[in-house]
């Protein structure tokens, strides 16, 4: 998989795209493009690969790109493997070096232009605040003519006043010149991990996979992720016991789901899952469903 340029098809009568995909799965390439991307994730599950980084993704996530940051929403391996399952997602596009430039060059504009080179590389927007932001999105998708500039412009403002509601999606020491090579070991490395990783899956099967010594490997991985690898495999399971914990019948057998995503240990899993979440899954359960039940009177 190459880091592939990505030209955005900008009609005659749009300065900021949007759209609003059904799929059966992501685009899997991992690419970038000179336009800011704005992403709210409706449906599905996986990991983002952003510049240097990774991080899960889940339906209700909203990620803000950075322009010509190499990326990619990998969906989870079972979107792959003929199950019924699909995503769903909205997104807005702009750059403000292209048609939108002698609008980023207003005076009134310039705490704008100053926050987007302030982050330039992108961030996800802490969750409480992703509904307010997702529906300033679906504002502008569903606009036209003049509208869409202005619903354009209240998405804008709704991100400034985020504050420190937002989390880097990679490192300001991060170089987008980020090779072919390293593109297509990256993702071979996270593909051999998401496809394996509710298996018995050792340090040295990963580095083998990478055609890497362990101690290369590990240093590889710190230097190009910011993860180490136990941290990131952790991450990737314990994402994938969230969602079972709270689905069907497997929301009342903890154990069943520890072992199911790769732990081989009760008191370990839930030893990771607190230190990730910051809550016990037991814990974790009664939270969604104290949360539901209160959505449901509500409703």
């Amino acid at each position: 998989m190459k880091v592939l340029p990505f030209t955005m098809l900008v009609p005659d009568d749009k300065s900021v795209i949007s759209e609003h995909i059904q799929l059966p799965h992501f685009y899997q390439y991992l690419h970038r493009h000179d336009e800011w991307q704005i992403t709210y994730i409706e449906k599905g599950e996986g990991t983002l690969i952003a510049g240097n980084d990774m991080h899960s993704f889940r339906a209700g996530d909203v990620f803000v790109i950075g322009a010509k940051l190499p990326h990619l929403f990998k969906s989870n391996p079972e979107y792959f493997a003929g199950q019924e399952k699909s995503v769903s997602a909205c997104s807005i596009y702009f750059n403000p070096s292209g048609i939108l430039a002698c609008l980023f060059a207003l005076p009134e504009m310039k705490l704008a232009s100053t926050y987007l080179s302030k982050n330039k590389h992108g961030f996800k927007i802490a969750a409480g605040y992703t509904r307010q932001i997702s529906a300033k999105m679906f504002d502008v998708h569903e606009s036209s003519g003049q509208d869409t500039l202005f619903a354009f412009l209240s998405l804008l403002t709704g991100l400034q006043q985020l504050g420190d509601n937002i989390e880097p999606l990679c490192s300001d020491l991060y170089s987008s010149n980020f090779s072919e090579n390293e593109g297509m070991r990256l993702s071979k490395i996270i593909s051999f991990i998401t496809e394996n990783y509710n298996n018995h899956i050792t340090l040295e099967d990963v580095a083998n996979a990478a055609f890497m010594t362990p101690q290369a490997f590990c240093r590889y991985f710190k230097k190009h992720t910011g993860h180490t690898f136990v941290t990131f495999l952790n991450e990737v399971r314990i994402n994938d016991a969230c969602k079972s914990l709270l689905s069907g019948d497997k929301a009342d057998c903890i154990s069943g789901v520890a072992y199911k995503v790769g732990f081989n240990s009760i008191t370990n899993f839930n030893r990771v899952f607190k230190s990730i979440i910051g809550q016990s899954p037991r814990a974790y359960i009664d939270t969604y469903n104290s949360v539901s039940r209160v959505t449901y009177v509500s409703a």
